[in-house]
């Protein structure tokens, strides 16, 4: 039987007509840096004030306290406030909104992830914290933390809970941790959700040990240049050096490294906010500083083999560096955060463990080297990295998360495979960014793993992935699809909207992307489609965003930056159609 599920509101009730913004360039405007309310007090305070006049619409009432995440400010002057609520002191999960401003900081509307009250029946708990921690650490088999008392608004109603972090769990791969939500009523497991994403899932593990697949990926050894590199007669360290790497799986590549004496070089790169790579020796740690630094005494970095320690980490520095650089000058966005913080790595996380994680908790990725089975290589792919960072990004911004998980790890819901589907999106845009010949970009991911079907997951025509039963169009039943299978609904949308239905060859690789009706549909190019799905991300979509919420926010955002009546407003919406996505099946509030 399907779990229910609840609908949402999400993009809002909206007061006044947005003034449409100028024709934007082929990207969207760089975003404002995000900023507390103590820095921008004036937008913050206008949203704050306006979430609470306008509580109809918004859902904020008495006891609720909004805390500003991010403040954005669009050229034209529009204002959008993402908030995070408590409500009598509690944390209230699933209750994040979006309050939308107009210039003059007048009310234009609201996203919200709740669609109800979050005021629970009771504020008193039958269990104590001591009996939800032992809850905690039995359905999540680890050590558990510190309880905490919070509002959980996520499943229709609200309800007062207990959420604890579970650390060494044995339910999770390399005994990772996971966050559970205990009901504070009747002991009931509300959630049990993993804090890392992993790049494999337990399905497709499983799937690949039904058929006894290996994945054999193809690494090249480039030659190693000759001299020091990045030399300096500065008598001061440390500075800025330019050195060469030699990685698996792009060929040799520049690295900007840190020179710390004469001879002696960090793989951290000052110029991106200090983003470093380091070893965890076969350790499962979560804690960056545990990790041993990178360091040479040519700045010369790996061999293009495994059997040289660093040659991953230069295929993880590399990836990571191409992340903020795409983010960076795509969106100006600085940092996976947008706070002017570089990122951080850790490769031969763990033993046997083939998988590649961003971890929330470390706020780093962590790399296996492979499980020695499935998968003989380290994880260090380029757009393996660009999808697990892109999960930082929407950490960051609208949190979007599974509904459910069950028993063996596997997640469930639209908002967690929409999360999916925008870390394949920007994953792939990352290799387009690069341009590297040694990795060339397509719209294929994990197309260097090296499976027998020559790719994990593809945009174009997402349910020739055979190994994940990717979807091409929306259906009822993707509410309870495995989140990388349901993941294929919007990154269909998105191919569409880019380049378009019909048979292509882009870049050598050939491209069919059918649609649910038959219907053709003109792609307006990936430029201008990648900063609709980005604005729509960072501006309407909410923890909760389902698939027809995220339909509404690319329109939001296509209107925003072209207006309600253009072109590719227009595109937008027939991208959406031709994936089973429209105004006329839209489920209904409370399905």
């Amino acid at each position: 039987m399907r779990r229910p599920h609840i609908r949402r509101v999400a993009i809002a009730v909206a007061v006044t007509t947005a003034a449409t913004l100028p024709m934007a360039p082929a990207f969207a405007a760089p975003d404002s840096p995000a900023r507390a309310a103590t820095s921008a007090s004036s937008p913050v305070e206008a949203a704050r004030a306006a979430a609470f006049a306008h509580a109809s619409a918004t859902g904020v009432g008495p006891g609720d306290t909004l805390r500003a995440t991010d403040v954005m400010t669009d050229p034209g002057g529009k204002q959008h406030v993402r908030f995070v609520r408590s409500h009598q002191g509690l944390p209230v999960l699933g209750g994040d909104l979006v309050v939308h401003l107009g210039k003059q900081s007048a009310y234009l509307g609201v996203t919200r992830a709740a669609d109800h009250a979050v005021k629970p029946a009771t504020t008193e708990a039958k269990l104590t914290p001591q009996q939800a921690e032992q809850k905690a650490a039995a359905v999540a088999q680890g050590d558990a933390g510190s309880a905490e008392l919070v509002v959980d608004a996520r499943d229709g109603a609200a309800a007062l809970a207990y959420q604890v972090r579970v650390t060494d769990s044995d339910t999770t791969e390399a005994g990772g941790s996971r966050t559970v939500v205990v009901d504070a009523q009747s002991g009931r497991i509300r959630s049990n959700t993993p804090d890392s994403d992993e790049f494999i899932s337990p399905h497709l593990e499983e799937t690949l040990r039904e058929k006894g697949e290996t994945a054999s990926p193809v690494t090249g050894v480039a030659t190693q240049p000759a001299g020091l590199l990045g030399a300096t007669t500065a008598a001061r360290y440390p500075v800025t050096a330019t050195g060469s790497g030699t990685s698996l799986f792009a060929g040799k590549v520049t690295l900007t490294t840190t020179r710390t004496a004469r001879t002696s070089f960090l793989l951290k790169d000052p110029t991106r906010w200090n983003t470093e790579t380091r070893d965890a020796k076969g350790a499962e740690l979560e804690a960056f500083s545990r990790g041993t630094k990178f360091t040479s005494t040519t700045n010369k970095w790996g061999t293009g083999t495994t059997a040289n320690r660093t040659t991953a980490a230069v295929d993880a520095q590399y990836g990571i560096t191409q992340t903020l650089d795409f983010y960076k000058k795509t969106f100006g966005r600085k940092g996976i955060k947008n706070n002017s913080t570089g990122a951080r790595a850790m490769v031969h996380f763990g033993r046997k463990v083939g998988n590649a994680f961003w971890d929330s908790t470390c706020g780093c990725m962590l790399y296996g080297d492979g499980d020695g089975a499935m998968f003989k290589k380290p994880l260090v792919v380029l757009d393996v990295t660009g999808h697990e960072l892109t999960h930082g990004v929407v950490d960051a911004t609208a949190a979007l998360e599974p509904t459910r998980v069950d028993a063996r790890g596997n997640q469930y819901g639209e908002p967690g495979a929409l999360n999916e589907s925008l870390a394949d999106i920007f994953g792939s845009n990352v290799e387009f960014s690069a341009n590297n010949p040694k990795n060339p970009p397509n719209y294929l991911m994990g197309e260097k793993l090296g499976l027998a079907q020559k790719f994990l997951r593809r945009l174009d025509h997402p349910s020739l992935d055979k190994l994940e039963g990717t979807i091409d169009y929306w259906s009822p039943a993707a509410y309870d699809t495995e989140v990388h299978a349901g993941s294929g609904v919007s990154s269909h949308a998105y191919y569409l909207l880019a380049e378009g239905s019909g048979r292509k060859t882009i870049g050598g690789v050939k491209y069919d992307s059918p649609t649910f009706d038959g219907s053709r549909v003109t792609g307006i190019g990936r430029a201008k489609a990648t900063a609709i799905f980005y604005r729509a991300l960072t501006r309407y979509m909410v923890s909760t965003t389902d698939f027809h919420d995220a339909r509404t926010a690319t329109l939001e955002a296509a209107a925003d930056m072209y207006g309600a009546t253009s072109a590719e407003y227009q595109a937008v919406d027939a991208a959406w159609a031709a994936v089973n996505v429209t105004t006329a099946n839209t489920p209904a509030v409370g399905r």
